[in-house]
């Protein structure tokens, strides 16, 4: 029996496995379209671990009362353990003499887009922030491929929008064709036939 083996190896060590999920999520949050393509056993096992960071952003969105800022800097350092650590040196030069201190790496950037945007965005959102789609077999090894994306995304949001002004631009009603045809071939009876002529 398989008690407390939850989650799938895929293949690796415990630390290559964190790894690769802090990579993904990383990818995930930074990516412009908000999407990634991986195997589905991937995006099955990143999905609970980009919701729960995703969660911790919303919680400090969410925050109102009197230690609303040491609560919220509490929850951005637990989201900050789903990252890899990045450049946490706090010091202007790195050590070598004239050169500046190397830049935060993408894991800063994603955690400051988390609590910056997506807290806001998700803010009345209980949970389902993450949605697979499959792609079918690739062609080197026959892995199924699958997308993993940000729901209410821009380019969601966009086409709903899009789609919405299609609907309204096209919803007036016009005359089916056949009575078109039935008015215009009623107009040309009377403009060719004759007016009475009165005895």
């Amino acid at each position: 029996m398989r008690h407390l083996k939850a989650h799938r190896k895929l293949g690796r060590t415990s630390e290559h496995r964190m790894s690769m999920l802090r990579n993904l999520t990383v990818s995930l949050i930074n990516s412009h379209e908000e999407r990634i393509v991986t195997t589905l056993p991937k995006a099955k096992e990143l999905r609970p671990f980009v919701e729960r960071v995703i969660t911790l952003s919303r919680k400090a969105s969410n925050l109102a009362g009197d230690d609303t800022a040491a609560r919220a800097l509490h929850l951005r350092r637990q989201a900050a353990g789903f990252f890899h650590a990045g450049n946490m040196q706090q010091a202007a030069l790195t050590g070598k003499r004239g050169q500046l201190r190397p830049p935060r790496t993408a894991g800063m950037a994603a955690l400051k887009r988390l609590f910056d945007e997506l807290g806001e965005r998700y803010k009345d959102r209980p949970g389902g922030y993450t949605r697979i789609m499959k792609l079918g077999q690739r062609v080197g090894d026959n892995a199924e491929l699958a997308i993993i994306e940000l729901v209410d995304n821009p380019n969601e949001r966009e086409a709903l929008a899009s789609a919405k002004k299609r609907k309204t631009t096209t919803g007036k009603k016009k005359k089916p064709a056949s009575k078109r045809k039935q008015t215009e071939y009623a107009t040309e009876v009377e403009a060719s036939t004759p007016p009475d002529e009165e005895s």
